[in-house]
């Protein structure tokens, strides 16, 4: 009886299953989490400070580690973040990590200034069977408004005149 009273709330912490194939329960998710998510840090020093990636990796990363320092339960952490299960959220600190090392090979902060994109046409027909995504027909207002604007625009330009230092030669 005794170990029926006190048995069952310790027994409705262990994880049976994720429910979700091919993603198996950690025991230790908690540490896993932990350790990842400093290893992303660590990692993440090796961008640039004033890219966008960099500080969006940090400011998430901060935030989880946080939460699973100040939470010893697997299910609280999952409720605090509110990204999925704890094994959910290795995954992803797991890709992360192999994104950053990606990044940092790819280094596509690292594109000069006057660096051009060469941009490709093609005028190949597509086939039938690919479906277009065509937006819709603008409504009329937009075209009332455009042609208010270019008459707007060609009334305000003033005309060239002789004492223009523009036309001296």
């Amino acid at each position: 009886m005794f170990l029926r009273a006190i048995g069952r709330p310790l027994l409705a912490k262990v994880k049976q299953t994720t429910g979700i194939v091919g993603l198996d329960v950690v025991p230790n998710a908690r540490a896993v989490l932990i350790d990842l998510y400093s290893k992303t840090l660590k990692e993440i020093q090796a961008v640039p400070e004033d890219e966008g990636y960099r500080k969006a990796v940090e400011s998430f990363t901060r935030q989880r580690l946080n939460v699973c320092k100040e939470e010893e339960d697997w299910e609280m952490i999952e409720k605090r973040l509110g990204c999925g299960q704890v094994e959910e959220l290795i995954e992803e600190a797991r890709d992360e990590l192999t994104l950053i090392g990606k990044m940092i090979e790819w280094d596509p902060w690292g594109v000069p200034d006057d660096y051009e994109c060469e941009v490709i046409e093609n005028d190949a027909p597509i086939p039938k069977h690919v479906p277009q995504h065509r937006p819709g027909p603008l409504p009329e207002q937009f075209y009332k408004t455009l042609e208010g604007l270019i008459a707007e625009s060609k009334t305000e330009i003033p005309a060239a005149t002789p004492s223009d230092p523009q036309l001296k030669e």
